[in-house]
C-alpha cells in the first residue's frame, strides 16, 4: 500500500485515502495567512493521521520559534496557544492515536531542539492534554463520538488572559454549527458561500466554563484523573 492508503478495505468501508503532503502545502497556501497566525483556529472535520494539521502545526511554530525563541517561557507560552487552536474529529481509533503522537512529537522535537537543558514536563503534560481534548474520536456526521454510548462532540475554546493563564469554555458541534447557520440566516437571508460577518454577531453559549488556570498547569487534570 501507498503512504495515501491503509488498506482496500478501510478505503471501501470508510473511504479512507490520506492526502498527499504536495496537495496539503497547496490547499493550506491558499489560506496561507491564517497558518502563520498563532492563534487562529482550524478544525479537521476527518483528520485521519493528521496530514493537514501537522503541517499547520509546523507552520505555526515556525512563527513562535522566530518570535519568540530568545525566550523560554514566552516560546512555551505561545506554542500552548498554537497548539490549543487545532482541533480534529476521526472516525478511526488508531488514527486518532497515531495523530495526538504525531502532533505532540512535532512540538516536541521543536522545544528539546531549542532548549535541550531546561525543557519542563509540566509543558510537555499541557501539550498532551491539549492533544487528547482537541482531536477527537468520533464522527463528524452524526456530531456524536464513537463512545459507548456516544456523546455529543464537544470541542474546548482555550484563550489566553491575564499573560499567563488559560480560560476554557466548552460548546458542543451541534451548537456551534446552529449558532454559525443561525447567525448567517439573519444577516444573509439569501445562502452564500462566501459570507462573512464579525465575530460579535457570532457569540454561542457555552455549555461549560472552567476556572481560570496557568498554562504549564493545564496537564494536572490528567495526573488527577490517574491518581483517582
Amino acid at each position: 500500500m501507498n503512504e495515501q492508503v491503509k488498506s482496500k478495505k478501510r478505503v471501501a468501508n470508510y473511504g479512507e485515502v490520506f492526502t498527499s503532503k504536495r496537495e496539503v502545502n497547496a490547499m493550506l497556501d491558499l489560506v496561507k495567512q491564517e497558518t502563520q497566525r498563532i492563534d487562529s483556529r482550524f478544525l479537521e472535520p476527518a483528520c485521519g493521521t493528521g496530514n493537514f494539521l501537522t503541517e499547520i502545526l509546523e507552520r505555526k511554530l515556525r512563527v513562535v520559534e522566530k518570535r519568540y525563541k530568545r525566550n523560554q517561557i514566552e516560546f512555551e507560552k505561545y506554542s500552548i496557544l498554537a497548539v490549543s487552536s487545532i482541533y480534529g474529529i476521526e472516525i478511526q481509533r488508531d488514527n486518532v492515536k497515531e495523530c495526538r503522537m504525531k502532533l505532540f512529537g512535532i512540538f516536541d522535537w521543536k522545544y528539546t531542539e531549542l532548549y535541550p537543558k531546561t525543557t519542563k514536563n509540566e509543558c510537555r503534560n499541557s501539550v498532551k492534554f491539549l492533544f487528547s481534548k482537541n482531536i477527537i474520536h468520533g464522527n463528524a456526521l452524526s456530531l456524536q463520538t464513537e463512545d459507548n454510548p456516544p456523546k455529543p462532540i464537544t470541542f474546548s475554546e482555550w484563550s489566553l488572559v491575564n499573560g499567563s493563564m488559560i480560560k476554557r469554555r466548552d460548546f458542543t458541534m451541534s451548537l456551534l454549527i446552529n449558532s454559525y447557520q443561525s447567525a448567517q440566516m439573519d444577516l444573509f437571508p439569501e445562502p452564500d458561500l462566501f459570507a462573512d460577518f464579525d465575530e460579535e454577531e457570532f457569540v454561542p453559549k457555552p455549555t461549560k466554563e472552567y476556572p481560570l488556570q496557568h498554562f504549564l498547569k493545564l496537564g494536572e487534570e490528567n495526573d488527577r484523573k490517574l491518581q483517582s
